[in-house]
């Protein structure tokens, strides 16, 4: 078993099923399908939930027998129907099974409601997984793809902390007055012992209309969170930073702290000798969250990971996500954690349901979607579920989805991509699926045929990128004469650099201090 060598627990039999693995894929599949061990399955809607159909059909579905898996739609329609019941149903899927792949949902605006004609604006299902898989981060990684510059050059890894924060904010709107907010430990009931209560926070309202915020932030798993990040750096040669923006809220020291704990007792020295701490003077760093957003533009040539608070991470990884493309090239996997310690994963593609291009499909027009976000995420969660279940086919498992993988970015490299990588002569998202399943169905010459063709240049060329079509060319023509300044047609580093300065976009340099007064 794969799981087994990684373990360095290597037997006979555990090689014996890495020679069965080999052998399988040689020949494109085994004479019949390999029944897949447990996973739960959630069922989103629109252009994803059509294209991942498609997937199901042509690449799982005539290798493997998916008679396991649980299936769990959460299309609004089906929580409607069931007062969302099935949320729970697939939480509780997800608990027992510990492996889970999510399309994309819909969390419904009122508009949707009336279009749809729903009971109620159901919530994002995200909080009750989180909680109910006791969410520890959300990992959100760039996918990088060999022969192919995208806006990295180097992985770049973010842990999202998967809790607190103001996502499940108490408020008030109030007027002028005192502001008291007390705690009293569990067990003390406030209305029998209102003196137990201690005090955390007492101020007087001046204004007459303020809004009054609680929340919290648990630190209890912050350490299992800096262990998993750690490892993860570690394994993929990066070097970690830990943001935040303690230097002003000061409750945010103990995420801090925690993290600077498990990394000197249990890191340190792994992260030195390989010498993945040579540019933050052999320590952990830490970054203010303000120079994060800068770092994140400067530090293009990757090889670094984040680890933040829920909210900084929120904002940091859609920053990271432009900068990388867009957001169908990063992961999102929230990574929890069961009573027993088990590991709780659920994958997913960091985009939405790709609705505009779900709205042409309907009208019948042709569509282009890229699917490798939802690809990277059915392949992490089939591996899992594989390691988790200790079956005898985990090899063949892990080797077939990782040449769903390279056939995809082989594909992309050559030119026969979707149309957000290869322009308007890339494929349909019929046809993209379609050339993926032949090769996965052993066409071999056809796979030599892409490669062959791939362009070696690892750009991508200007003129596929869709958002060129959006360009105002006057504006354009206007912004590069405001940066020449001397009219010669050509902009030196001294006007680039006067430039951006006055449009306040220019990178700052990091002072970790806080910025000097000028």
């Amino acid at each position: 078993m794969l799981a087994a060598v990684r373990n360095g627990l290597v037997g006979p039999q555990a090689a014996k099923k890495v020679q069965y693995g080999a052998r399988a894929l040689s020949s494109a599949t085994p004479e019949k399908k390999v029944k897949l061990p447990p996973m739960v399955f959630i069922k989103g809607e629109e252009m994803t939930r059509y294209c991942m159909q498609l997937i199901l059909d042509k690449w799982i579905e005539p290798h493997f027998d998916t008679s396991s898996w649980e299936y769990y739609d959460l299309s609004c329609k089906a929580r409607d129907d069931s007062e969302d019941k099935v949320l729970h149903d697939a939480v509780e899927a997800g608990q027992r099974i510990k492996a889970i792949f999510k399309e994309p949902t819909v969390t419904p605006t009122e508009v949707q409601k009336k279009k749809m004609g729903l009971r109620k604006t159901w919530g994002s299902p995200n909080g009750a997984m989180r909680r109910g898989w006791n969410g520890i981060t959300i990992s959100r990684d760039t996918i990088m793809i060999e022969g192919m510059e995208l806006g990295y050059k180097n992985p770049v890894l973010f842990e999202r902390h998967a809790v607190g924060g103001e996502y499940g904010a108490g408020y008030a709107t109030v007027g002028k007055g005192e502001l008291r907010t007390l705690y009293y430990p569990e067990g003390v009931n406030p209305e029998s012992d209102p003196q137990a209560g201690k005090l955390v926070d007492a101020r007087h309202l001046r204004d007459s209309e303020s809004a009054v915020v609680t929340y919290d932030n648990p630190l209890d798993n912050v350490t299992d969170l800096a262990h998993h990040f750690f490892t993860r750096c570690l394994k993929a040669r990066v070097t970690p930073y830990v943001v935040t923006k303690k230097t002003v809220f000061k409750w945010q020291e103990g995420f801090w702290t925690r993290h600077k704990d498990v990394f000197d007792e249990h890191y340190k020295e792994r992260f030195q000798e390989a010498g993945l701490l040579d540019n933050t003077g052999g320590e952990l760093r830490h970054l203010i969250s303000d120079a994060a957003t800068m770092q994140l533009i400067r530090w293009t040539d990757g090889g670094f990971g984040c680890s933040s608070h829920n909210y900084d991470g929120d904002m940091l990884t859609d920053e990271l996500a432009q900068i990388h493309r867009s957001p169908g090239f990063i992961t999102s996997n929230l990574i929890g954690k069961s009573e027993d310690g088990t590991m709780i994963k659920e994958y997913e593609a960091s985009h939405g349901t790709v609705a505009d291009m779900w709205e042409d499909h309907l009208d019948g027009e042709e569509t282009s979607l890229n699917p490798l976000g939802l690809v990277e995420a059915l392949i992490g969660a089939m591996q899992h579920s594989a390691a988790l279940s200790d079956c005898e086919d985990e090899a063949f498992i892990v080797d077939y989805t990782n040449k769903m993988r390279s056939t995809i970015h082989k594909a992309f490299v050559a030119g026969k991509g979707t149309r957000d990588i290869s322009g308007d002569s890339g494929l349909t998202t019929e046809a993209f699926v379609d050339l993926v399943a032949e090769v996965l169905a052993g066409n071999d010459s056809l796979l030599e045929k892409i490669e062959e063709s791939s362009d070696t240049s690892g750009k991508v060329k200007p003129k596929t990128n869709p958002s060129f079509r959006l360009v105002d060319k006057e504006q354009m023509q206007s912004f590069f004469a405001a940066l020449d300044t001397d009219k010669n047609g050509v902009i030196d580093y001294e006007e680039f650099e006067s430039g951006m300065v006055r449009l306040g976009v220019f990178p700052k340099k990091y002072f970790p201090e806080g910025p000097p007064s000028f």
